[in-house]
C-alpha cells in the first residue's frame, strides 16, 4: 500500500502470511474486530433509547472504540516513530478529538467503519493474490521416477536434473522436462490458457502443472520443483507487483501532500476558527474536515485493481509484471510484431514443389530427404519432415553457403540455391516460390535438374484473426523482421499487415519502435531474443511463449505465455478495461473528497455522516476494482503451434 496511506497494513507481512489468507470474508481480523465492535455499539444505543444508565452505554462505546481502534491505531503509532504520517493518524487524530469533545459515540462509529474497509481490503487483495499462488497447487503431490532400474514415488520436491520421470495417462506433470519416450496430447489450458490439446513427442519440452492425455511418457528433468515454470511465473509476478502505474503514482502524487496539508488546514480552521467564534464548534468543525479529506479511498482504488487485474490475466495465459506494465498496456494504440516465432510458428515447412518433365514428386523428395538427413540446417528437418521414408545418401558433403552434394544408389546428387545450381527450365517455378516469401531449393541428379521445393516459416493459423481484430479496434500494427523484404511482404500480405519492415537488425528494430513510439503508445512483441533492444524501447515489450523463453520473461513487461497470438488481443482488452476502472476508481476518490471537505466546514455534515460517506466510498471502490479480477478465456480453438502438420496438409 500507499506510503501515503494507512489503510490495510502498513508494514510488511512474514512470509507465506499472504499465502495462506483468510478464505472467507469473515475469518479476517479487521472485520471480526469491527462486528465485536458493532454489537458492542448496538448494545450501547439500545441503552441510551431505553434511558439506561448513560455511563454504561458510554463504557459500551468506550470499549467499542478500543476494540474497533485496535486494528490501525497501533500501526499508526508505529508508523509515526518513523516519521511516517498516513491516513491512519488523520483517523486516529480525529477519534481521539472526539473523544476530547465528549463524542465517544461518534469516535467509536469512526472507527468501527474504518475497521471494516481496512478489512474488506485485506480479503480482497488476500484473495486476488491468492490467484497467483493458486498456480503452485497446479503441481502434484508425488511424482513417479525412475531410479536403480525401480520406480519410486517422491515427492516434486525431491526430484534430480537428469532423472526421468514416468507420467501416466491423466497425470500431471510434476516440474519442467523433455520427453524422451512417448508420445501424447498435453492439455495445458491451466498454464498456458489453450483450450487445445497440444501434441508432444520425443524432444518437446512440458511444463509443471500440465495435464498428460492419453500416452504414457518418460519426461527427463530439466528444472527442479524451485525453478519450474510455474515457480518462476510465481515469483516474478510478486517481485513485480511493486512496481507502479502511472495512476498508482498518480494517486500517491495526490495523497501525499494531501495529508499534511489536511492537518495544517485543519490546524488553520480550528485556530481561526476559535478566535471569531465558539472554540469548540470550529475545533469539533476542523476535525471533521480533517476525516472528509481522508485520501484512504484514493490510496486503495489502485492497489485493488492492479491486483485483481494482474491475477485475471494469469488466468488468460498473460503474465503482467506489475501495475507499471498494466497501466502502459492499457494504453498502447500500435503493436509492433516481430515475424519470426510471432507472426510465425518459427517452424520451416514445405509449401511448394516443382518437378521436371519426366519427373515425379517422390522421386524429388527421396533426392531432398536422402541428402537433407545429414544436414542440420532447418530447411531439412522441414523436407524431412514432408517425407515418410527415406534412405540417407552416401559420400554427403556440405558446401557452405551453396548446398550439399553425395551420391544417391551411386549416382551423383545435389541440393542448394539457385545460382550454384542453374533452374534451368525451373526458372519460373523458382520466381514463383520467391515472390511467394518461400525460400527454394533446387534437386539435381546426374547433373540434371529435376527438381524445386519452396519453403517457408508459415503464419500461425490464427495470426490473420488476430490482425484483422486489432485493426478493427483500431490498433495500427506493423511488422518488424530480419528476413529479406520480399519475404517479409508476401507473408506481411497474408496477414492483413501493410506496413512491413524489413532486412532490420536488432539495432534497427529498436530505432523503428522509437520512432514508433513518438507518435502513439506503442508494444512490441517478440521472442525477447534478438528483439530484446526492441522490447526495452517500447513504451511496453510483450513476450511470445514465455513459458520456454528465460530471456523473454526477463526483457519484457508482458508476457504471453502460451503459443496462441490471440492472447495478445485479449491482453490488451483487458488491460483497457482496468485502467477504466482505476480511473472511475480515481475520479470516485476524488469526487468524496471534494465534496466532503466545504460540508464539513460548513456544519452541514456532521463526524458521524461524513465517515459514513467515506468509508461508503471505500466499500465501493473495492467493490469496484475487484471487478478486474474477472476476464473471459479463449472461447475458440485453433491448433496448436507445436501440431504438427502431416504432408497431407502441404500445398504440393
Amino acid at each position: 500500500m500507499s506510503d501515503a496511506c494507512g489503510c490495510g497494513h502498513d508494514e510488511p507481512r512474514p512470509e507465506g502470511e499472504e499465502e495462506h489468507g483468510p478464505d472467507r470474508w469473515w475469518q479476517v481480523t479487521e472485520i471480526r474486530a469491527a462486528a465485536v465492535a458493532g454489537v458492542l455499539l448496538v448494545a450501547a444505543l439500545i441503552v441510551h433509547l431505553t434511558d439506561g444508565p448513560a455511563i454504561f452505554g458510554v463504557g459500551l462505546e468506550a470499549v467499542a472504540l478500543i476494540v474497533a481502534g485496535s486494528t490501525f491505531v497501533p500501526s499508526t503509532l508505529t508508523r509515526l516513530t518513523k516519521g511516517k504520517i498516513g491516513v491512519g493518524t488523520l483517523m486516529t487524530i480525529a477519534a481521539v478529538g472526539a473523544v476530547l469533545l465528549g463524542e465517544v459515540g461518534e469516535a467509536a462509529m469512526l472507527a468501527f467503519l474504518f475497521a471494516i474497509s481496512e478489512g474488506l481490503e485485506e480479503y480482497a487483495v488476500t484473495r486476488t493474490r491468492r490467484g497467483l499462488r493458486a498456480l503452485l497447487s497446479l503441481v502434484p503431490d508425488t511424482a513417479t521416477v525412475r531410479r536403480g532400474g525401480r520406480e519410486e514415488t517422491v515427492s516434486p520436491a525431491d526430484l534430480e536434473l537428469g532423472e526421468v520421470m514416468i507420467v501416466r495417462p491423466g497425470e500431471r506433470i510434476a516440474t519442467d522436462g523433455v520427453i524422451r519416450a512417448g508420445r501424447t496430447a498435453l492439455d495445458t489450458s491451466a498454464i498456458t490458457g489453450e483450450s487445445v490439446p497440444v501434441e508432444a513427442g520425443p524432444g518437446d519440452e512440458v511444463f509443471a502443472g500440465s495435464i498428460n492425455g492419453t500416452g504414457a511418457l518418460e519426461v527427463e528433468v530439466t528444472a527442479g520443483a524451485q525453478d519450474n515454470s510455474l515457480a518462476k511465473i510465481v515469483r516474478i509476478v510478486e517481485a513485480e507487483q511493486s512496481r507502479k502505474g502511472e495512476a498508482q503514482r498518480l494517486a500517491d502524487k495526490i495523497a501525499k501532500p494531501l495529508v499534511p496539508a489536511v492537518m495544517v488546514a485543519t490546524a488553520v480552521i480550528a485556530a481561526v476558527g476559535s478566535l471569531a467564534g465558539d472554540p469548540r464548534v470550529w475545533i469539533e468543525r476542523a476535525l471533521v474536515v480533517l476525516v472528509a479529506a481522508s485520501p484512504c479511498a484514493l490510496a486503495i482504488a489502485i492497489p485493488v485493481t492492479v491486483v485483481a487485474a494482474i491475477g485475471a490475466a494469469s488466468r488468460l495465459g498473460v503474465l503482467v509484471k506489475g501495475g507499471a506494465a498494466l497501466e502502459a498496456l492499457g494504453k498502447i494504440r500500435t503493436v509492433a510484431l516481430d515475424k519470426t516465432g510471432t507472426l510465425t510458428r518459427n517452424q520451416p515447412a514445405v509449401i511448394d514443389v516443382a518437378t521436371a518433365d519426366g519427373v515425379t514428386r517422390d522421386e524429388v523428395f527421396a533426392v531432398a530427404a536422402a541428402l537433407e538427413a545429414r544436414s542440420e540446417h532447418p530447411l531439412a528437418r522441414a523436407i524431412l519432415a514432408a517425407v515418410g521414408d527415406y534412405v540417407p545418401a552416401d559420400d554427403v558433403d556440405a558446401v557452405i553457403g551453396a548446398g550439399l552434394t553425395g551420391h544417391v544408389a551411386g549416382t551423383p546428387v545435389r541440393l542448394g540455391r539457385p545460382g550454384w545450381i542453374e533452374p534451368g527450365p525451373l526458372a519460373a517455378d523458382i520466381a514463383r516460390m520467391r515472390h511467394a516469401g518461400a525460400t527454394a531449393v533446387l534437386i539435381e541428379r546426374a547433373g540434371t535438374v529435376i527438381g524445386a521445393v519452396a519453403v517457408r516459416d508459415e503464419l500461425r493459423p490464427e495470426a490473420r484473426e488476430v490482425i484483422a481484430g486489432l485493426r478493427r479496434d483500431g490498433y495500427s500494427v506493423a511488422m518488424l523482421t530480419g528476413d529479406n523484404d520480399r519475404t517479409a511482404r508476401a507473408l506481411a500480405a497474408d496477414a492483413g499487415i501493410d506496413d512491413v519492415h524489413a532486412d532490420l537488425r536488432p539495432e534497427d528494430k529498436a530505432r523503428i519502435v522509437e520512432t514508433l513510439c513518438a507518435a502513439r503508445p506503442t508494444a512490441m512483441v517478440g521472442d525477447g531474443v534478438n528483439d530484446a533492444p526492441a522490447l526495452a524501447t517500447a513504451d511496453l515489450g510483450i513476450a511470445m511463449g514465455a513459458m520456454g523463453t528465460d530471456v523473454a520473461i526477463e526483457t519484457a513487461d508482458v508476457a504471453l505465455m502460451g503459443e496462441d497470438l490471440r492472447h495478445l488481443p485479449q491482453a490488451l482488452h483487458h488491460a483497457r478495461r482496468s485502467r477504466t476502472i482505476m480511473l472511475q476508481n480515481v475520479g470516485l476518490s476524488l469526487a468524496i473528497i471534494t465534496v466532503l471537505m466545504p460540508l464539513a466546514l460548513f456544519g452541514v455534515l456532521g463526524l458521524a455522516a461524513v465517515v459514513l460517506v467515506h468509508e461508503v466510498a471505500e466499500i465501493v471502490v473495492i467493490a469496484n476494482g475487484v471487478r478486474a479480477g474477472r476476464a473471459r478465456t479463449l472461447a475458440a480453438a485453433t491448433p496448436s503451434a507445436r501440431t504438427r502438420v502431416p504432408i497431407a496438409g502441404v500445398r504440393l
